[in-house]
């Protein structure tokens, strides 16, 4: 996996699909209530055709005290396979994934947890402030060096 180390421009419709899973060494923060729940520079990001980058970071990176499992029953994903679903302490809203078993050309997940952007009060990488994915089932992190249309507004869905 080549390490993604620069913010240059990036069209999401070169992404590949089957998605690509690269490391980088950008900072990624995801901040709710003014309390920092994940902050790393070992992430994994997904590059997937049409989507904004899926930052997975490390349970390492993770404040898990601050996270419990959700009841929502696992998506399926034809790529990672199942996924489990995190809530903050206290809270309703699933607002992480996870793939406890991912399927092998995604091994390296394994445990990793993915943000919701749009589902906590901040998530940045490095210095900028991302934008969510629209829609209620993507998870992608939009930042300015990106070029779309993305995947996840509305009439989008079946693309």
């Amino acid at each position: 996996m080549p390490a993604f180390d620069a913010m240059k421009r990036e069209s999401v419709w070169d992404y590949p699909r089957p998605p690509r899973l690269e490391p980088t060494k950008r900072k990624i923060r995801v901040i709710h209530a003014g309390e920092t729940i994940a902050e790393s520079t070992a992430a994994l990001r997904i590059l997937e055709t049409s989507h904004p980058p899926v930052y997975y970071i490390p349970p390492a990176d993770v404040a898990m005290a601050k996270l419990r499992r959700s009841a929502t029953r696992g998506s399926f994903c034809e790529f990672k396979g199942v996924a489990s679903y995190w809530q903050l302490q206290g809270g309703e809203t699933d607002v992480a994934w996870s793939y406890d078993r991912p399927s092998a050309p995604y091994r390296a997940l394994a445990g990793y947890l993915a943000f919701y952007a749009s589902r906590v009060d901040e998530c940045w990488v490095d210095d900028e402030r991302v934008v969510p994915q629209e829609g209620d089932f993507y998870g992608g992190w939009i930042t300015r060096n990106l070029d779309g249309p993305f995947k996840g507004g509305a009439g989008t869905r079946g693309w």
